[in-house]
Formats: structure tokens, C-alpha cells, sequence
């Protein structure tokens, strides 16, 4: 054999044998990715356990005495939209970014969206269609009175709360700012299904109207370019999230801030990320130095 081609040979043998013997092991390589904690909660309020997607902040101890405002996330399993709307708190809470404060996000998993997130409905269709609705009373009652409470005696939190829903879970978190405004202290209310029993909750009652609501509260409602709901009577998406911003403005309430974001290039499906990007804009603007 020629010399020249067995000192190639061998040393490339070498170095193969060589790469292999110094080759991290898999157990070395490979480690879970660990985004948060899986937690759960038996309520009473509905029956069942729910299971919460928690993520805490960036140098969160248990022992410190930093407590952190509390995210909580409508839709909120890994499928959903936990994962994502983590990476937008992670993101903004940077140093180099310093928008949102650092702060633990709660994803309440879904179970029956229809169930947990609408009130009863007056049309026959939609009774009929979809049977197991009209529970969002329980389902509020779970938030109020459980969930609540329990996150605030097991994580450090302070008491700044704030809701995120899309579509029923917008319908949701609107009917919690008309009947219930006090439960959190921010709202972002993205492609709201106002259409839901023909939009009877904006022709409800506020206590945000009362002369004794003082709680400074901050509204963010986003809506896309979403056109006609599946109803029979018509009506358009872009017009019910104007009317609701319309409603809470209505009440002249020098406490309560809204905001009204339209994005014409987001649909129905794309509109949750921008949205929830916007809205940390509209409630944590950045301070100008003079």
C-alpha cells in the first residue's frame, strides 16, 4: 500500500476514534428546558381540578422579600398561548428593554372555554349548538374566591393583577370589568366576543360607573380585521370592541384608562401576540428623560 495513503488513513482513523472517545455522553448533552412549573388547584367553585402553567420571574426566591405583580393568562395551557405570552414578559422585562416589571405569569389550562367563559344566552341556536355554555359565573367565582387567593398566599405577589383573553376569553375578561371591575387592576381584552347573546353585555350596568369606584384600573382593547361573527343576526367585531371602549369611556371615571388598538393587518388568528406586545406599551410606557 502507498505510504502516503496509509499515514491519510490512519490519521483520520485517529481523529474519528479520538472525536468519539471525547464526545459528551447524551446524559451530559441533554437536559430538560424548564420554562415554568405545572401546579393545580381543586376548586369547588367548578368542580374539578384545574391545572396552572406558572412561570417565575428571573431571580424569584421564596425567601426574598421582592414581591411581583401576577399576569394572569385566559387559554393558558403549553398548546395555548403560555408559552408565547411568557416570552413576551421575559422579553420586555430585560434590563436592556426594562418595559414590564418582572412578574409571574399564571396560565389557567382550558377545560370547556364555552362553559367557563360565557353567561347564559337567550338564543335558541346558540343554546342548542352549544349546550354545555352559560357558566362564566362559576368560572369568576373560581377566579375571585380560589384562584386568587391561592396564588397570593403560595407566590410573592404584590397587588398588581392583570387579566389577558382573547376571543371568549376577551368576552370573559370584559364581563369581568363590567360586573366585577375590582378583580384585577389591568384588563387586555383582545378580539372580545361581544357577539355572544347578541351583545346584551354591553347594554349591562358598571360598577365602574359608581361614584365610589376609585381603583385605578387600565383597559387595553385590541381588535383585527375580523369582519361579521358567526351569528344570525350580524354584527361586526371591529364595531362591538369600539362600543365597548366607547362604554367604559361613557362612564367618565377619571380612574379607569382605556385604550382602543385596531390592527388592520391581524386577523382573528394572528391578532393575540402583537396585541399582548401593543398593550405592554399602552400600560407600561417608557418615561421620557429630560
Amino acid at each position: 500500500m502507498n505510504k502516503t495513503l496509509l499515514t491519510v488513513m490512519l490519521t483520520f482513523y485517529a481523529a474519528v476514534v479520538f472525536g468519539q472517545m471525547n464526545r459528551p455522553t447524551d446524559t451530559v448533552k441533554r437536559k430538560p428546558f424548564v420554562l415554568g412549573l405545572i401546579d393545580e388547584i381543586q376548586s369547588k367553585a367548578l368542580a374539578e381540578k384545574r391545572i396552572l402553567n406558572v412561570y417565575l420571574p428571573e431571580g424569584y426566591q421564596q425567601s426574598d422579600t421582592t414581591k411581583y405583580p401576577v399576569i394572569y393568562l385566559l387559554d393558558g395551557s403549553a398548546e395555548e398561548d403560555f408559552i408565547h405570552i411568557v416570552g413576551l414578559v421575559q422579553f420586555n422585562s430585560f434590563e436592556w428593554v426594562n418595559r414590564v416589571p418582572k412578574s409571574i405569569v399564571v396560565g389557567i389550562a382550558t377545560v370547556d372555554r364555552k362553559r367557563d367563559f360565557t353567561f347564559p344566552t337567550s338564543i335558541a341556536r346558540d343554546q342548542k349548538s352549544y349546550p354545555t355554555t352559560g357558566h362564566s359565573d362559576k368560572f369568576i367565582s373560581f377566579i375571585e374566591k380560589e384562584l386568587e387567593p391561592y396564588i397570593q398566599s403560595k407566590y410573592k405577589t404584590n397587588n398588581s393583577k392583570t387579566i389577558i383573553g382573547q376571543s371568549l376569553g376577551g368576552l370573559l375578561a370584559a364581563e369581568i370589568l363590567i360586573k366585577k371591575p375590582t378583580l384585577f387592576s389591568q384588563y387586555i381584552i383582545i378580539s372580545p366576543s361581544l357577539w355572544w347573546d347578541n351583545g346584551s353585555l354591553l347594554n349591562q350596568e358598571s360598577k365602574i360607573s359608581e361614584s365610589n369606584f376609585n381603583q385605578h384600573t387600565n383597559v387595553y382593547i385590541a381588535v383585527g380585521k375580523e369582519g361579521l361573527t358567526p351569528t344570525e343576526m350580524p354584527r361586526v367585531m371591529e364595531v362591538d370592541a369600539n362600543l365597548l371602549t366607547e362604554k367604559i369611556n361613557g362612564f367618565k371615571n377619571n380612574n379607569v384608562k382605556v385604550y382602543f388598538d385596531f390592527l388592520p393587518q391581524e386577523n382573528h388568528g394572528t391578532i393575540m401576540h402583537q396585541a399582548v406586545s401593543n398593550a405592554f406599551k399602552f400600560l407600561y410606557p417608557i418615561k421620557k428623560v429630560d
